[in-house]
């Protein structure tokens, strides 16, 4: 009877938790779009930075703009401008991971998100403006 399986293989199938796809089982990769327009330019711009990011170690995803954040909230005075600075890099950077996940949320996410990095844009203007 080789080569038939008699329903006991308990070889785990698809993806297991954040390490990945189970081993042997590969889950298909959806290459960048090569439509000339924006997406597929932003998804081709994308793909190194994002392998860089993924290179590194995972704290440093959080705590860079954590520290950025609480830096660009906390100057005031005369150093407002470079608060403003601070703001507005945690700002694209908030901006381009929201436009990447975009084709993957759902209608309710979008609009959640989407007022969340207006709201952000706001407070980077009243920050470069001193009111904030």
């Amino acid at each position: 009877m080789a080569g038939q399986s008699n329903g006991r293989d308990r070889t785990p199938k698809g993806v297991r938790g954040p390490s990945g796809p189970a081993s042997g089982a590969s889950a298909p990769r959806k290459a960048p779009s090569s439509s000339p327009g924006g997406r597929g330019a932003l998804e081709r711009v994308s793909l190194p930075l994002l392998a860089r990011l993924h290179a590194m170690p995972r704290w440093i995803i959080v705590v860079a703009p954590a520290v950025l954040l609480l830096g660009g909230l906390l100057l005031r005075d005369s150093w407002a401008w470079l608060g403003g600075i601070l703001l507005l890099l945690v700002w694209v950077f908030l901006t381009w991971l929201t436009a990447l996940s975009w084709p993957a949320l759902t209608p309710g996410s979008r609009f959640f998100r989407g007022l969340v990095v207006v709201a952000f844009a706001a407070i980077v203007v009243l920050k470069f403006l001193g009111r904030f």
